[in-house]
This record gives structure tokens, sequence and C-alpha cells, in this order.
């Protein structure tokens, strides 16, 4: 009842910039805590960025000053401004919601089908 679709990922030279952006969608009465993780090959998908309601936000430290997260609630929407792109950044982005939905009666954790990013000249 609920989806997450991303969009903006693609290839860039080092030293470039992408946004990515994740709008949810359907039976939602609330979206709680929404962000982005990454997946490169052979490694652990990870946490990149964190942000919450209220605007709070959490990064991983290999991407400080360089990432950007922010959302817009009215839209249920998120976003990931990555500037200075390096090579090792090259992954399948997801994003992940947590969701209140039908009215408050279910609470789930959902993700979307990812979006690739890769970052080479």
């Amino acid at each position: 009842q609920v989806q997450l679709v991303e969009s903006g990922g693609g290839l860039v030279q080092p030293g470039g910039s992408l946004r990515l952006s994740c709008a949810a969608s359907g039976s939602i009465s609330r979206v709680n805590g929404m962000g982005w993780y990454r997946q490169a090959p052979g490694k652990q998908r990870e946490l990149v960025a964190g942000i919450t309601s209220e605007g709070r936000t959490n990064y991983a430290d290999s991407v400080k000053g360089r990432f950007t997260i922010s959302r817009d609630n009215a839209k249920n929407t998120v976003y990931l401004q990555m500037n200075s792109l390096k090579p090792e950044d090259t992954a399948v982005y997801y994003c992940n919601a947590d969701v209140w939905a039908l009215r408050y009666t279910d609470y789930g954790d959902y993700w979307g089908q990812g979006t690739q990013v890769t970052v080479s000249s």
C-alpha cells in the first residue's frame, strides 16, 4: 500500500554532482524517518544519510561535507544532493522510509527499487 519511487541516478565524472529524489505514495498517514542507503558490488548495504520528520539529519563520515539530505513533507519526498562525487561513491542507492499507513493502522519500513550511480571518467 506504500511505494517509494527513486529517480536521478546516472553516470557522472569525478568531481561532478547528482541529485536523487524519492517520492512515497499510497495510503500514507504519516512519513517518519527517511533515508538513503547504498550498496556497492561485493559490499554490504550502508547508510548514507538520514533525516527525521522534524528535519534532523545524520550522515556517514565518508559523505559529510559533500552530500546533503533534505525532504519536502508536503510531497512525502526526500532528496540527496551529491557533490564532489568520487569513484568510491559508485553504488546502487536505495531510498528508505518509515511510514504510517491506512489511517495509522499499519506501520512499516519501506524500500525503493534502487537507482544506479556511477562515478567514472
